[in-house]
């Protein structure tokens, strides 16, 4: 009887997985739209007063996205309040959606990571998971892998797409 062989283990393939460098900070979002007068207007008396009252003490150790989910012009001082009132509490404080704070969560993970450890290797970039990692993320990997990598795959070692291969190294 033949001896059975583990191929995927002997081709030196490295399946990286995206969710290894999520950021496992606490998220949250603070939309200031119900602040607004009539959903349109900010009126810095009736501003403050939300400020004061508002509970800032849960976004203690979070990652924070703050945003205004209503199409009107805010004067940029009122993001800067808010900023005062969230400097010593909040990990990472963001302009901009929830969707933009996980982009900039992720990139700064991956700015992290030493890409020359996988100089000339073959890298799997897995695709399934559990966590919701950006499309962003995986622009960014394959840009950081591209230079350095052998090639560059994208699934699971049993059924990848190839996404990039080097023939000069």
């Amino acid at each position: 009887m033949d001896e059975i062989r583990n191929k995927v283990a002997e081709s030196g393939l490295i399946t990286l997985s995206l969710e290894d460098y999520y950021p496992r900070a606490k998220r949250m979002s603070l939309d200031i739209a119900p602040w607004l007068y009539e959903g349109i207007i900010l009126r810095e008396k009736e501003f403050r007063a939300h400020l004061k009252e508002h509970d800032w003490l849960q976004y203690k150790e979070a990652c924070l996205a703050v945003y205004c989910s209503e199409d009107a012009i805010i004067p940029q001082w009122a993001y800067m309040l808010i900023g005062t009132y969230v400097e010593d509490l909040a990990k990472r404080v963001l302009y901009g959606s929830p969707e933009q704070l996980e982009m900039l969560l992720m990139e700064e993970s991956l700015a992290a990571i030493d890409w020359d450890q996988y100089k000339a290797k073959r890298v799997i970039i897995k695709g399934c998971g559990d966590l919701p990692i950006p499309p962003q993320s995986y622009l960014s990997i394959a840009m950081h892998l591209k230079p350095r990598v052998k090639s560059l795959l994208f699934g699971e070692a049993c059924s990848t797409v190839p996404i990039y291969k080097n023939k000069g190294v």
